[in-house]
């Protein structure tokens, strides 16, 4: 005799739907998987519902993943308590790339879909709030800002496509063996073009940015429209 068919009524409910839960799910994916599976359809397998059904709740796969990124950017943290602004102001820049560094396809999606929910915004408040106590005028801050953040995501989405060894070895030796008749500040500056640690060239980037900002103005006619 054939099994008695079971009443839709008694199986468990499944859970309801959230922005929250699907962000949560992306996430796990993205841990497991990587970003390339981070997709409506495969959300929806893990969901155990349909594509259509996350739309509600997600625009599009640049959205979703603009909110994963803002979901990890709760990872890290507030600026330290200890050392001066500059000090502290690079310490949470560098923390924001290592956690980049860890999803550096993430990262290169960063570079053109933003995020803008409540990590992403706390990231930007501890970023103005350092900026400010260093007496960095707000103008200068407001868009250094913009730049800092995008030479962290830039670093970490180089990561996404890392040359290999021999692709480095090769650029060495081309440096190297430049001619410094045709080529006179390449030739000079080989032996230093390729030198330092990565860590030591992103504190550097950084201290050169900081920096730059402190002492580079806004121009006074600059234009308020949202950007492209």
């Amino acid at each position: 005799m054939p099994a008695t068919p079971r009443s839709r009524r008694e199986r468990p409910a499944k859970p309801a739907l959230t922005r929250e839960g699907i962000v949560a799910a992306a996430v796990r994916i993205l841990r497991a998987e990587g970003l390339q599976k981070v997709t409506m359809r495969r959300l929806a397998q893990e969901l155990d519902t349909g594509p259509a059904s996350l739309y509600v709740y997600v625009r599009n796969t640049a959205e979703l993943h603009a909110a994963v990124l803002d979901e990890l950017l709760g990872t890290v943290g507030p600026a330290p308590a200890e050392g001066t602004w500059r000090e502290r102001l690079e310490q949470v820049l560098v923390a924001y790339t290592t956690m980049l560094l860890e999803h550096p396809s993430l990262a290169r999606s960063a570079l053109t879909s933003w995020p803008s929910g409540p990590h992403y915004l706390n990231l930007i408040e501890t970023l103005l709030g350092l900026l400010d106590e260093g007496g960095v005028a707000r103008e200068r801050a407001a868009w250094g800002v913009d730049l800092l953040l995008q030479r962290a995501t830039a670093t970490a989405a180089e990561h996404a496509g890392e040359a290999s060894q021999e692709d480095w070895d090769s650029l060495g030796r081309a440096l190297r063996q430049v001619s410094g008749r045709t080529h006179p500040h390449i030739a000079a500056a080989s032996g230093t073009l390729l030198s330092g640690a990565p860590e030591a060239r992103v504190s550097w980037a950084f201290q050169a940015l900081i920096n730059g900002i402190e002492h580079t103005a806004v121009p006074e006619q600059a234009p308020h429209a949202p950007r492209d």
